[in-house]
């Protein structure tokens, strides 16, 4: 029998870390991909799971009904375009087990299950690497759109050469050069979504004829290294006009990438201390690109095994993990890893092996398993059964939600992407038992804030009424406005003439009264009086001369 996890983030919890829960409330989505058993490989064998239905589209309604009905921030959709083949350097173990395979493409169920929600956001997942940003940038606006602004981009580069190849590449583009891809990715979306439509370019002026002002849409005119597209955009602008924009990537250059783009940053680790240091860096980071460091929101990824009773919790992950399919967990972690664990001995430690990589994964998984004595790559597929790499909590409510809580406080992050087990008795098994006792000690709302038609941003940041990207995020830089309006009083001083120094015009009269007049110097200032083009009324009817406003458009010579 496979016992539970023991300890930090794979563990029992025996209470709160230094005896205070924190303040903010925690965001909690719900982790998903279009396949059977995700991060759980074989548990789709077990009798009441119900994730082999991902073809049905009811599944997904009915999840998305659920969720929101428990008060879930969003549901974060995974993807990969390619099958896990490193293990054996074959498909056959991750076809036979159904380890993310068969899997369907995640945007097209979204807005059935948009439909019958009303709160709830959606997160997609699509590769910068092998999806040109004009065709992008049309299907997520057409989803933020159908969403009313629930929509959210998990942007990936991509780590399956099996994708590469099926996309008409021998292999991957280098790890750093994906991202310097992604980069450029990144400006031509701004571009496109912020600033080929100005904010006031729809009109739908039946009386005219007009739907759109032809003179507010322009093209962008890109050309880089990687992209060349002229456009303009081919959709209006959506409620959000750029879809709440997540990222996944921890490594240097991914870091670097999120803590310049990214709203939401998903994170994965055994523990909060394997966690901790990766935050802290995105938010240093983020803050020397001018951003609010806590704008941006850390989600962890966590598995959840719930018991009213701490036996009961333990003998459920007991019996959830002798579903597991061995050879399943062994073809995910090659793909995640690309280490074929098959090149490994059935016996051998791997805290031993040559390879630093697997060697310095096992010494650290070790440390937070301390009663493990031999780690092989079996024990490893057993480790990985159940919610796959990432933090597996084991227990009560109480004893769960302590462990949430040291996650926040010891990793700094804000929430938590929940995989499940079996689909969907552990989303509902949070919703019954976890979420109730979050509720109590104040750490997760009592139910949606805002009222519906509420976007994904405002969701996330908590702020009514941000629907586009703050100020400090690098796509706001892109943002095509109406250029302010001309003041009125300056307006008609040009056409009716600036100076009328001897009584001729209307601009301004020295000895007369300045009804009509902008500035009446030595004169009687009329209600119509303007200083500064602000419709000021002279005081006594006397404005110095000295305090004539001559607007800086006027001034160029108009």
């Amino acid at each position: 029998m496979v016992s539970a996890p023991e300890t930090n983030g794979y563990a029992h919890t025996n209470g709160h870390a230094n005896g205070a829960a924190p303040k903010r409330k925690m965001i909690l989505n719900a982790f998903v991909e279009m396949c059977s058993g995700h991060q759980s490989p074989g548990l789709w064998r077990h009798p009441d799971d119900q994730s082999m239905n991902f073809n049905d589209i009811e599944h997904w309604v009915e999840l998305a009904k659920t969720l929101e009905s428990g008060g879930f921030h969003a549901m974060f959709i995974a993807d990969v375009l390619g099958g896990y083949d490193v293990y054996k350097k074959s498909l056959d173990e991750a076809v036979r087990s159904g380890a993310q395979w068969p899997v369907n493409e995640p945007m097209q169920v979204v807005p059935a299950m948009a439909a019958a929600t009303k709160h709830i956001g959606f997160g997609v997942t699509v590769s910068t690497t092998y999806e040109q940003p004009y065709h992008l940038a049309r299907r997520l606006s057409t989803l933020d759109h159908l969403t009313k602004g629930r929509c959210g981009w998990n942007v990936v580069t991509g780590y399956l050469d099996s994708a590469a190849r099926n996309l008409g590449r021998v292999a991957q583009p280098e790890h750093d050069d994906r991202y310097a891809m992604a980069e450029e990715y990144m400006e031509v979306m701004y571009k496109l979504l912020q600033s080929s439509w100005r904010t006031d370019a729809v009109a739908l002026d039946r009386a005219r004829g007009i739907y759109t002002h032809p003179e507010r849409v322009r093209p962008i005119h890109h050309e880089g290294k990687h992209f060349s597209v002229p456009g303009p955009h081919i959709c209006q602008p959506s409620p959000q006009r750029v879809p709440v924009i997540m990222q996944a990537g921890t490594s240097r250059a991914g870091t670097a990438f999120s803590s310049k783009h990214a709203e939401a940053v998903f994170v994965s680790g055994h523990s909060p201390a394997s966690c901790a240091a990766g935050v802290k860096s995105i938010r240093e980071q983020a803050a020397k690109h001018g951003r609010d460091a806590r704008a941006i929101k850390v989600i962890a990824k966590v598995c959840i095994v719930l018991g009213r009773t701490q036996a009961e919790a333990e003998a459920k992950y007991a019996e959830y993990a002798s579903y597991g399919d061995v050879g399943g967990a062994l073809a995910l972690f090659g793909g995640w890893t690309g280490y074929d664990m098959d090149e490994y001995g059935d016996d051998e430690e791997l805290r031993l092996v040559q390879t630093n990589a697997i060697r310095s994964y096992m010494e650290g998984l070790g440390k937070h398993q301390p009663k493990v004595g031999k780690w092989t790559k079996k024990v490893l597929a057993e480790h990985l059964i159940v919610g796959g790499l990432g933090g597996t909590i084991v227990g009560t409510p109480e004893r769960v939600a302590d462990e949430l809580e040291r996650w926040v406080e010891e990793a700094d992050v804000d929430g938590f992407n929940i995989a499940y087990a079996i689909m969907p008795q552990s989303f509902t098994d949070v919703i019954d038992l976890l979420i109730p006792e979050l509720r109590r000690r104040g750490t997760f709302w009592d139910g949606y804030p805002f009222p519906p038609g509420t976007t994904l941003r405002e969701t996330l940041s908590g702020v009514r009424g941000q629907k586009l990207p703050a100020d400090d995020h690098p796509a706001s830089r892109y943002l095509w406005k109406p250029p302010p309006p001309r003041p009125e009083s300056a307006t008609k001083l040009a056409f009716r003439g600036l100076a009328g120094l001897n009584g001729v015009g209307g601009g301004g009269s020295v000895n007369g009264s300045g009804v009509n007049g902008a500035v009446a110097v030595n004169g009687h200032g009329g209600d119509h009086a303007g200083l500064g083009g602000g419709g000021v009324k002279a005081n006594d009817g006397v404005v110095p001369a000295s305090s004539r406003y001559v607007p800086a458009w006027l001034d160029s010579g108009f």
